[in-house]
């Protein structure tokens, strides 16, 4: 096994003029996105707020150096935030003490299968995963992620966990019932609007977080202005800009409870991944060694538990903002951990003035972003070979345990392709 860094092919490439500072420009983009959205993607996993900026430092750092991929950006995920809430919900009270010392040894346990995966050269199995199972996955977990805010979205108590039919009948008695906060959707319509205009100017200033700071200002007027409406929930104080040490659980009840999520996570994490890297390969004409990029996400993910991360993986919002940017090498990712740091350190005390109705609005944006329609005409185009697997893949997301969602996706692909596929 050659145990050189995979970073150090790309070293020659900093004497060409501009690359460096492409690079750490990128980075500083990419840190100021992640504010907003590790933030919201943490609630979304059902964990404190300042834990979804942790998983964006360390294993940002790691999978640059060690995994293959050129620009994909590690760290915090939608899918994978949405997949943590459901797999350990049913263990723990979310953003409990307990909830996150389970979260934290998913990591570890999710990064041991990584690096256990690429050292035995597995890499090539990812690739067999039928793409009409990603698809109908990816539709349900943007189902989820509407579902899992739809409470905070207007202004309705919405006790957390609850699936999909138990909250549309929570919200329509509340909203029958004249029960629910009239300036919550009022915040959300302003914070959406301001995305949209700001979308031109997204890769000079992220539109995500101009809308928290306008959506948190708009939230202060509204309070001052209208003194009758009930004031917003907001995040709680960021601890510290450093994520604090932390200690796996390892006992064996612990690793019981955590074996099957361990292995689905395992699954989701690693496919999201894969696809990411493969993508900027193909568009940056570099080549992709799936082996190492399981060994550089196992070892993000290892190191990660250590230092408050829950599980991580390529992230197709910062990757996307990080080849906007101009990035060329790992270097940009590597940056974006560092200068996430340093902006902590001057602008965690303002995160109390964010209010969780504007993190809902950034998610609402981000589910509506995960409904592709075209691969959805295509999976259809395919024909029942591939719009079945994909149907049941996306029901089951939203009906029953997401591991089993996934594997029934799976084995009615294969029944699917061998009985329905023309000969």
């Amino acid at each position: 096994m050659n145990w050189q860094l995979p970073f150090s092919r790309w070293l020659p490439e900093y004497k060409n003029p501009g690359v460096i500072r492409a690079d750490v420009l990128a980075g500083l983009t990419g840190a100021i996105v992640v504010m907003p959205q590790g933030i919201a993607f943490a609630l979304l996993a059902g964990m404190p707020p300042q834990y979804g900026l942790y998983a964006a430092m360390l294993p940002c750092l790691i999978a640059a150096l060690f995994g293959s991929s050129r620009l994909m950006v590690t760290g915090p995920a939608n899918a994978i935030s949405l997949t943590t809430m459901a797999l350990i919900t049913p263990l723990a009270i979310p953003e409990s003490s307990q909830y996150v010392a389970y979260v934290l040894t998913l990591s570890f346990l999710v990064g041991a299968l990584q690096l256990t995966l690429g050292i035995s050269k597995a890499g090539k199995w990812v690739e067999k995963i039928p793409h009409s199972v990603i698809v109908g996955f990816t539709v349900g977990a943007a189902i989820l992620i509407i579902n899992s805010q739809l409470g905070t979205l207007l202004g309705v108590s919405v006790p957390r966990g609850k699936n999909v039919i138990e909250t549309m009948t929570t919200v329509t008695n509340a909203l029958l019932h004249n029960q629910w906060q009239i300036a919550a959707p009022v915040l959300v319509l302003l914070t959406l609007i301001t995305i949209r205009i700001w979308r031109r100017l997204n890769r000079y200033i992220p539109a995500m977080l101009v809308a928290v700071i306008f959506g948190s200002v708009a939230a202060l007027m509204m309070e001052s202005s209208f003194p009758s409406i009930e004031a917003f929930k907001k995040v709680q104080d960021i601890p510290g800009a450093f994520p604090p040490i932390s200690t796996p659980d390892f006992s064996i009840e612990t690793l019981q409870k955590l074996f099957s999520a361990a292995l689905i996570m395992t699954l989701l994490a690693s496919t999201e991944a894969m696809a990411i890297a493969r993508a900027m390969a193909l568009k940056t004409k570099d080549n992709f060694n799936a082996n190492q990029e399981f060994i550089g996400q196992g070892l993000a993910n290892v190191c990660g538990s250590f230092f408050s991360a829950y599980p991580a993986s390529g992230s197709f919002n910062r990757t996307g903002v990080n080849l906007a940017s101009g990035a060329k090498t790992p270097l940009s990712a590597m940056c974006a951990a560092i200068f996430l740091v340093i902006l902590l350190v001057f602008v965690s005390s303002l995160a109390k003035y964010i209010p969780y109705v504007v993190i809902a609005s950034l998610l609402l944006v981000v589910a509506f972003n995960l409904i592709d329609l075209k691969q959805i005409r295509h999976e259809i185009q395919m024909g029942p070979s591939a719009w079945i697997p994909m149907l049941i893949t996306g029901v089951g997301t939203i009906t029953i345990p997401l591991e089993w969602a996934i594997l029934g996706g799976i084995l009615t692909s294969i029944i699917a392709k061998r009985f329905l596929e023309k000969r």
